[in-house]
C-alpha cells in the first residue's frame, strides 16, 4: 500500500481487504479440483478396467466443475482474467479507462450482479425447500449445494466488483491505478 497514490489510504486498504478475500476464495476453491479429478480417474478406472461404471461420477464431476467455475469468478476478476475487448481501451489514458470502467460498473455490472444474486438465491432456496434431487441421474443427488454456489459466487463477484470500482474511481480521478 505504500505505493498507493496520496490521499487514497482508506480506499487502498478497502481494496487490499477485498482483494485478499478474493485471493483466499480462489485458493480455497482450487481445492475442488482434487475431488473432481479423483472422481474422473475413479470412473475411468472402474469403467474401462473393471467394466463397472459408477452412477455418481458424471454428476459429481459436473456439479464440482460448475461450482468451481462459478466460485472462482471473483478470483479471476481480481487477476484480470475475464475477457476484455481492449482494442480501443488499451490505447486510452488511465483516466479515460477509469471513467469508462466506473460507468460500466454502475450501468451494467452492479445492476446485473444484484439481479443475479436475487434470482440465484431464489433458485437455491426453492431447491432447498423442495429437497430437490437430480431426477435425470440414477444416483439422484441433492441439488441445493450445487445451486448454493450461484448466490455465493455472485456475492463474491459483487464484493470484488466494489474493489474494481474503487480502483477505477481512483484511476478516473487521479490518473493512476491502485
Amino acid at each position: 500500500m505504500s505505493d498507493a497514490p496520496a490521499g487514497t489510504g482508506r480506499v487502498a486498504r478497502l481494496v487490499a481487504i477485498i482483494d485478499a478475500v478474493s485471493l483466499w476464495s480462489g485458493r480455497a476453491v482450487s481445492w475442488m479440483l482434487i475431488p473432481m479429478v479423483a472422481s474422473l480417474v475413479y470412473e475411468v478406472g472402474a469403467r474401462y478396467l473393471f467394466d463397472a461404471p459408477t452412477t455418481w461420477a458424471y454428476d459429481m464431476t459436473y456439479m464440482l466443475y460448475g461450482s468451481f467455475f462459478m466460485l472462482g469468478s471473483a478470483y479471476t476478476m481480481m487477476r484480470k482474467g475475464h475477457i476484455r475487448t481492449d482494442m480501443f481501451y488499451a490505447n486510452w489514458s488511465v483516466r479515460t479507462q477509469g471513467t469508462v470502467d466506473v460507468i460500466c460498473y454502475l450501468v451494467f455490472f452492479f445492476p446485473a450482479m444484484i439481479a443475479f444474486l436475487f434470482v440465484g438465491w431464489d433458485f437455491f432456496w426453492a431447491s432447498w425447500v423442495r429437497e430437490e434431487r437430480m431426477v435425470t441421474s440414477p444416483w439422484m443427488p441433492i441439488v441445493w449445494p450445487f445451486k448454493l454456489s450461484i448466490p455465493v459466487a455472485t456475492a463474491l463477484m459483487l464484493l470484488q466488483g466494489v474493489s474494481e470500482f474503487a480502483k477505477s474511481a481512483v484511476a478516473a480521478r487521479r490518473g493512476v491505478w491502485l
